[in-house]
């Protein structure tokens, strides 16, 4: 009888494995256009040799040296901002360097020589050009100024509010970079400009007499390119509203300006817990050695970062490339957070993606990779009224306390909301 028994048993064990690696099997083939693709998709670790060649051809016109190259300060004194600059480094032609002046009348251009150096001119639609670079489609006149109504949701100076229990202090138009589809691109003007100490301390005291804002985040322009003790002033001036739980920075420096996390800013950044910093990685071209020494100082200094990247056309409208971006963004101990819908930003039409894309992206990223690795897909709604998820449905239906649920593999399955699976 034990004999029989223990037949039984391997018998049922061997089906049990022949099971798992069948199910084995079918996950691979799943993940196998990834696993061909990604290599291909090249992260700025990948592509050092070219950035220091970009870098020392940058640095031989400016006449500079390697150490002024890691000074934050060197870099905002020298971003480019002249189409024949812009043409000598990087071999434009007469023509490119006309369009690129001409869509310079209109709107403001800037790139930090950090950034330039991650371009690669000789690629097709290179997303690092294609962000920084102006371009004749930005004269397109679709799209509005302030799609999202900042100007009527700002109940006191240089603030503005949509939620209930917080909002944001916009304390400067400067940036190391000025992307070419940035959503607050009326607010660039013709020179950089931080608010006055008068409009912070009116939008503090605002904080103050509302005791429901328990999350202030600092953002602009670029909220890291105001003065240590600027920074350092502000935090303090938080931590002492007593309704006030958690401060946030926004940053696009640690993309296109790492050189300015430096360990003197850390050191004061983790006097002010708990602090959390979101930032804008697009494209894994963006992840390179000195971004990620940048997060990893912040980290250590206590801070909590998270990444909220736009869906760009041409830049990061596939799903490889996606998934790779913020498989990377975990490795740098960054979280992606949210995938912004591109708004209709005047001059920024030919970034904008349909919302299928989006949605394409999360088909491609629910149960094909970690659940960290899955921001959410938002769309801002017009008129200032706040970010609306977009997420794929996998509810089917609902009936006598049952849902049939469409799995991330699109198979559909009857779910008792009492007793579990059938």
């Amino acid at each position: 009888m034990s004999i029989l028994l223990n037949k039984d048993q391997s018998s049922g064990s061997e089906v049990r494995r022949e099971t798992a690696l069948v199910r084995a099997e079918e996950l691979k083939r799943r993940i196998r256009g990834y696993l061909e693709q990604k290599d291909l998709i090249r992260t700025g670790f990948d592509l050092r040799e070219t950035y220091v060649l970009n870098r020392e051809r940058i640095l031989k016109h400016f006449n500079a040296t390697e150490k002024q190259w890691y000074d934050w300060h060197w870099q905002m004194a020298h971003r480019i901002n002249d189409p024949v600059v812009l043409g000598k480094l990087f071999n434009f032609d007469k023509e490119q360097c006309a369009r690129v002046q001409a869509v310079g009348k209109r709107y403001r251009w800037s790139i930090s020589p950090y950034y330039a150096s991650l371009m690669d001119p000789a690629g097709t639609d290179d997303p690092i050009m294609l962000q920084s670079v102006p371009s004749l489609e930005e004269l397109d006149e679709k799209g509005y100024d302030d799609p999202m109504a900042e100007e009527f949701t700002s109940p006191a100076p240089c603030i503005t509010r949509r939620y209930p229990d917080r909002l944001i202090i916009n304390v400067t138009n400067q940036c190391a970079m000025y992307c070419r589809h940035c959503q607050r691109r009326r607010n660039i003007g013709e020179v950089d400009r931080h608010q006055t100490h008068q409009n912070l301390t009116a939008a503090l005291e605002y904080i103050r007499q509302n005791e429901e804002i328990r999350d202030v985040l600092i953002t602009g322009g670029d909220a890291l390119l105001l003065s240590d003790g600027m920074i350092d002033w502000l935090l303090s001036e938080l931590d002492g509203i007593k309704h006030v739980e958690i401060k946030r920075l926004g940053t696009r420096t640690l993309v296109t300006l790492p050189q300015r996390v430096t360990t003197e800013l850390c050191k004061m950044l983790k006097t002010h817990p708990p602090l959390y910093i979101n930032t804008q990685f697009n494209h894994p071209r963006e992840i390179t050695p000195e971004s990620k020494r940048a997060c990893d100082l912040l980290v250590d200094a206590g801070v909590i970062l998270g990444n909220q990247a736009v869906l760009l056309k041409k830049v990061n409208n596939e799903p490889h490339v996606m998934k790779k971006l913020n498989q990377e963004l975990l490795r740098i101990r960054v979280r992606p957070y949210y995938i912004f819908h591109a708004k209709p930003v005047k001059g920024t039409h030919h970034f904008i993606t349909t919302v299928d894309e989006g949605m394409e992206i999360m088909e491609n990223l629910r149960g094909y990779t970690s659940g960290l690795a899955i921001p959410t897909y938002i769309i801002n709604a017009p008129g200032g009224y706040g970010k609306t998820p977009v997420l794929p449905s996998y509810v089917l239906k609902k009936e006598d306390g049952k849902v049939t649920l469409r799995t991330w593999e699109n198979r559909a399955m009857k779910y008792s909301v009492l007793y579990g699976g059938e």
